[in-house]
């Protein structure tokens, strides 16, 4: 899956936004929207599989973090575009 593509749908930005303060389990993230929780769990599996967050199974839940390493190669490669049309 493409990192753009990831980052392209809003609710999966707001995901990131929510894991920019911490590890959380699937439900403490679908709490924060009003679709069920399969959708949210497909959003979960595509910025997963974009490399934009890790899982970790810890006893019957799944944790989710981001992965600052991804997000920081997006940035830098941003920046780079950026000065190479100044």
């Amino acid at each position: 899956m493409n990192v753009f593509r990831a980052l392209s749908d809003p609710t999966r930005r707001k995901i990131l936004k929510l894991l920019q303060q911490g590890d959380l389990n699937a439900g403490d993230i679908a709490a924060n929207f009003s679709m069920k929780a399969p959708s949210v769990t497909h959003h979960l599996h595509i910025l997963r599989d974009a490399g934009l967050v890790q899982s970790e199974r810890s006893g019957q839940q799944i944790i989710y973090s981001l992965n600052t390493t991804v997000l920081q190669e997006v940035v830098n490669w941003i920046l780079d575009l950026q000065e190479k049309e100044e």
